[in-house]
């Protein structure tokens, strides 16, 4: 049943759903998982410590969040094919930037870089576009870009691994601009071809449900002498990110939905350290992402059916739980076994909130200003990614171990979780 309805939307949108899922691979090359790998070699070139290295990623991604607001918006004002251009020219760009740099003030650019071409912009496009142009299959459109996500951490590490240590680091960010530019963005303007056509459907929608609305508003103020304007009872439907801005229960959910982020930021991001710590080989610990990125896509597929039925609201109460069995189990347990139900569990988190974000704004605040809202959104989350990394970088250099340190960001989601709940039921009873 879940394969028919998954090939269903296939057979309709074959082109425009791999757009979703090789930008969201695309976005590989700027997240923690993929700079994470080539984090110990840059540490060593560059002879830092963990905290030093960490704020360093720290600085870059905040850069990046800082300015994400901005380059986010823009997707809602320039037509995709061309802003999708201009994206994946950056993040070529980017990655050819980071192998010429020799300094720390010019490595924090070339990070801030990779994280505004690749985590957030690629990201932005990837997500925007399945939320944006499908409705009743958004939960499914989206998993299937979260695949582009999973094949991504699948594959990349053990290629990035064996490149680094046959060519060194540079060079293999080299490989990797090639790779952007020859490959990914003559893929993604072929995907894109006819969807001029598909754009205008979704305007003429758009324009439709909005005088729906109107007219309803208009009649339910003239019944009832409400005070309440037109325009905010329309913005209902719709809002702009400045009445996002205001809204309470965004606030609320905020720490739940950019958790994910952080802690699984920070984890990548120290995993080679933490092989160390345990004994372990870097090839043992980077193959075993494909474990990781499996169950990821499974979850995506599984929870892309559940939102469809159910809805992100219902979902996204359930999606740091996972992450707390992660933490609790790389701390209790030292064996090397401990990896694989490690991996398992973070996959299943991953693949559960990365689908059922992405399909949460659209169910809250509407779509016209989608791009708008979610680059708002991004801006939280490069920010919690920016993060993650310095807490246990910080706490280790203090004296801690890593496998001691999770165990506060167990705490944060915890808390975090309480919050969410409280924050999506306000939603689920306006």
């Amino acid at each position: 049943m879940i394969l028919g309805a998954y090939g269903l939307l296939l057979k309709n949108h074959m082109r425009f759903v791999l757009f979703g899922l090789i930008t969201a691979f695309a976005s590989s090359f700027g997240q923690t998982y993929f700079i994470g790998i080539f984090g110990h070699a840059i540490q060593q070139d560059f002879a830092m410590s963990h905290t030093q290295w960490g704020g360093i990623y720290m600085a870059g991604t905040l850069l990046s969040a800082l300015l994400l607001p901005v380059t986010g918006k823009l997707i809602d004002q320039v037509p995709l094919q061309r802003y999708t251009f201009f994206v994946v020219l950056f993040l070529a760009f980017a990655c050819w930037f980071i192998t010429q740099v020799h300094s720390f003030a010019w490595l924090v650019v070339g990070i801030f870089l990779l994280r505004q071409s690749g985590q957030g912009l690629m990201s932005h496009v990837a997500y925007t576009t399945m939320g944006r142009y499908f409705e009743q299959q958004r939960g499914k459109a989206t998993a299937m870009a979260a695949m582009g996500f999973a094949a991504g951490e699948a594959a990349l590490p053990i290629i990035a691994v064996t490149a680094i240590a046959a060519v060194g680091w540079r060079w293999s960010y080299m490989g990797v601009a090639l790779v952007a530019l020859l490959i990914i963005l003559p893929a993604s303007m072929w995907l894109l071809r006819g969807h001029h056509g598909r754009h205008q459907d979704y305007e003429q929608k758009l324009k439709a449900q909005e005088e729906a609305s109107l007219d309803q508003a208009t009649s339910v103020a003239k019944e009832t002498s409400a005070t309440q304007s037109v325009e905010n009872l329309i913005n209902a439907k719709s809002w702009r990110r400045r009445d996002v801005l205001k809204d309470y229960r965004f606030y609320l959910i905020l720490p739940g939905v950019s958790a994910t982020s952080l802690v699984s930021t920070a984890l990548f991001f120290h995993h080679l350290n933490l092989a160390d710590e345990k004994g372990w080989s870097h090839t043992f610990i980077t193959g075993n992402y494909l474990l990781y990125s499996l169950i990821a896509t499974v979850m995506a597929v599984i929870s892309g059916q559940l939102i469809d039925r159910f809805s992100a609201l219902s979902l996204m109460p359930f999606t740091l739980l996972p992450l707390v069995a992660a933490l609790l189990m790389i701390n209790l347990v030292d064996s090397y076994w401990v990896i694989w139900p490690y991996m398992v569990f973070l996959g299943i988190g991953s693949g559960l909130a990365q689908t059922a974000q992405a399909a949460l704004w659209p169910e809250c605040y509407g779509v016209r200003y989608l791009g708008s809202i979610k680059s708002l959104y991004w801006t939280f989350v490069v920010f919690a990614s920016a993060l993650g990394p310095v807490w246990l970088g910080y706490l280790v250099d203090l004296g801690y171990s890593f496998q001691q340190s999770v165990l506060t960001m167990a705490v944060y989601l915890v808390l975090a979780t309480g919050l969410m709940m409280l924050g999506l039921r306000k939603f689920r009873l306006a």
